[in-house]
């Protein structure tokens, strides 16, 4: 697989101490790029950080903490970010969780759309002024198929008339495919580009607040992160997508697709991703519920 150079290009991954986002941090540590781990949890932060370098072979590689449910840590990250780097060359937004009862974060959201989509659209904005610096920059929004089952539900974005995982979840891979196509809009001429992509049913932490019997499941019968992964990481780095934006991906075990290469499939997404008025209103709500607002009109 061809990759472009990205010996002097700075990527961030969130959620990368395990899982898929530490399969993506470790597989652009092995093209040489500069790569700023994000993660949560300390301990386990500092262990992917010792292991991405030992198997890359790279001292290329940094880590900061931040809990991305926490909007005032999200802000913190930002800052520390926009005090060390001038430029930054691809942002991959991986951190999720998937929670089986309703939980608010400390600013009084769902977790579940906190972490999967408000996270995406805090970060992003705020970093948006580094990317633009570092053009031609990517940002790929890990989502998912299960986006599908889903509709936005204004009067429910947050389980305020009744809380179901599933439908939480989907919900929130949604609103990342609603806000990917958004802000590949805006952001035409800017040298930026965004794309959304789904990984496949892949084994990870992901699952770890939900029942034995479903981790289980998950563990056992899904593909592995580092396969996971690759789509991702060819997202961020191949030179095959080069100036594509707004447009969203699936592994090529999925139909219905238009071959890249052979490394994945642009895909279509539900008719419900596709209406413009509803990403805009989706647009304003966001800016309210963080106080972000978006340097790209």
């Amino acid at each position: 697989m061809l990759q472009d150079d990205m010996s002097a290009k700075h990527c961030l991954v969130t959620g990368a101490s395990s899982g898929i986002g530490m399969q993506i941090a470790l597989g652009l540590a092995k093209q040489d790029a500069s790569v700023i781990m994000v993660c949560r949890d300390a301990d386990r932060g500092r262990e992917a950080l010792d292991e991405i370098r030992q198997k890359s072979g790279s001292k290329s590689v940094e880590l900061f903490l931040a809990d991305l449910s926490s909007q005032h840590q999200i802000r913190r990250l930002a800052a520390a970010l926009k005090l060390k780097y001038e430029e930054l060359h691809v942002l991959v937004n991986n951190a999720g969780v998937v929670m089986d009862k309703r939980v608010m974060t400390e600013d009084g959201i769902e977790m579940t759309f906190a972490v999967n989509y408000l996270a995406y659209f805090m970060l992003t904005n705020l970093l948006l002024n580094l990317l633009k610096a570092g053009a031609p920059s990517r940002v790929v929004n890990v989502s998912s198929m299960a986006h599908r089952s889903a509709r936005l539900d204004f009067a429910n974005l947050q389980g305020e008339k009744g809380y179901n995982r599933d439908t939480a979840y989907a919900q929130s891979k949604l609103a990342d495919i609603l806000y990917t196509y958004e802000l590949g809009r805006r952001l035409e001429g800017t040298g930026v580009t965004v794309n959304s992509v789904c990984p496949g049913g892949v084994s990870s932490r992901l699952w770890e607040n939900s029942n034995p019997l479903i981790n289980y499941f998950f563990k056992t019968v899904m593909k592995g992160p580092e396969q996971g992964a690759r789509l991702p990481v060819y997202l961020a780095s191949s030179p095959d997508v080069e100036g594509l934006s707004g447009k969203y991906f699936q592994t090529r075990e999925h139909l219905k697709f238009q071959h890249v290469k052979t490394q994945g499939a642009i895909c279509k997404t539900s008719p419900a991703t596709h209406d413009p008025e509803v990403a805009r209103r989706l647009w304003e709500v966001s800016e309210k519920l963080t106080g972000v607002s978006s340097p790209v009109k």
